[in-house]
C-alpha cells in the first residue's frame, strides 16, 4: 500500500473514532443498551453527524423513518426522575449540549409522532465564556444527564439529546449535530404547559451565533456564548 493511501486511511480512521452516536437511554438508575428506547440513527456505523440543519434528520436521524420507531420500545419513568444518554465513545468536539421534548402522538414509538411544532428545550450545557476563551464544560465525558420537569403533564414523549459541536463550525454547515431520540412514557407527572416550542426542522437556520461560530477566533467584543433554540422550560 503507498504512502499516501495509508494516510488517507489512518485519517479516516481518525476522523470516524472521534465522531459518536448516543444510543442508550439512561433511566431508573440504568444504562440501558444500544438502541433498545433509542430510535436506531443512520450513524449507527458511520458515527458521522447532521449538518444540514433544513433536513429531516436534524430531528431524530432515523435509520429508517418508516421501520425505526415501532421496532424500538418505549422505558416509562417518572417526571422529577433523572434521565439522559450515554454516548458510544467520549464527546471529543467542544460543543453546546441540549435536551428537548415533544408530546408523541398517537404514541412514542409512532413514526409520525413530533413532526410539527411541538418540541421544547428541557436543558442545556452551554460553554461558558472565561477569561476571553471559551470552556466546554462537557467535552471527554461520555455521557450526559438531566432532570425531566416535575410539572410534565403524563403522557408519551420522544426525549431529544443533541451535542452541536463546534469545532469546524466558522462557515455555514461546518457545525456538527450529534442526536439521538427515546421513547417514553412519563408517569406521575403535573400539569405545567410546557413552551416555548419549535419545529425541527425550523428550530434553528444555521446562522444562529452559537451554530455559525469560530470558537477559536472570537469576534472583538465578544460577551459570551448564545444558546440556540428556545428558552429551558424547567417546569
Amino acid at each position: 500500500m503507498k504512502a499516501s493511501l495509508v494516510a488517507l486511511v489512518t485519517l479516516s480512521a481518525q476522523l470516524a473514532a472521534a465522531h459518536y452516536t448516543l444510543p442508550d437511554l439512561i433511566a431508573n438508575s440504568t444504562t440501558f443498551a444500544d438502541w433498545l428506547y433509542v430510535r436506531e440513527t443512520a450513524n449507527h456505523y458511520s458515527n458521522g453527524p447532521v449538518t444540514d440543519v433544513t433536513s429531516e434528520a436534524i430531528r431524530c436521524y432515523e435509520l429508517d423513518y418508516t421501520a425505526t420507531a415501532p421496532a424500538t420500545s418505549i422505558a416509562t419513568v417518572q417526571a422529577g426522575s433523572t434521565v439522559g444518554f450515554k454516548g458510544n465513545d467520549d464527546f471529543y468536539h467542544p460543543g453546546y449540549f441540549s435536551a428537548y421534548m415533544s408530546p408523541a402522538a398517537p404514541a412514542a414509538n409512532s413514526a409520525s409522532a413530533a413532526e410539527s411544532s411541538t418540541w421544547f428545550k428541557i436543558w442545556e450545557d452551554p460553554p461558558v465564556f472565561e477569561n476571553g476563551a471559551l470552556v466546554f464544560p462537557s467535552q471527554t465525558i461520555d455521557e450526559i444527564t438531566f432532570t425531566i420537569p416535575k410539572n410534565l403533564p403524563s403522557g408519551q414523549y420522544l426525549l431529544r439529546g443533541e451535542q452541536i459541536a463546534l469545532h469546524v463550525a466558522e462557515s455555514y454547515g461546518g457545525a456538527q449535530f450529534y442526536i439521538g431520540c427515546a421513547q417514553l412514557n412519563v408517569v406521575d407527572g403535573g400539569d405545567g404547559t410546557p413552551g416555548p416550542t419549535v419545529a425541527f426542522p425550523g428550530a434553528y437556520t444555521g446562522y444562529e451565533p452559537g451554530i455559525l461560530i469560530n470558537i477559536y477566533d472570537l469576534p472583538a467584543g465578544y460577551t459570551g456564548y448564545q444558546s440556540p433554540g428556545p428558552a429551558v422550560w424547567s417546569g
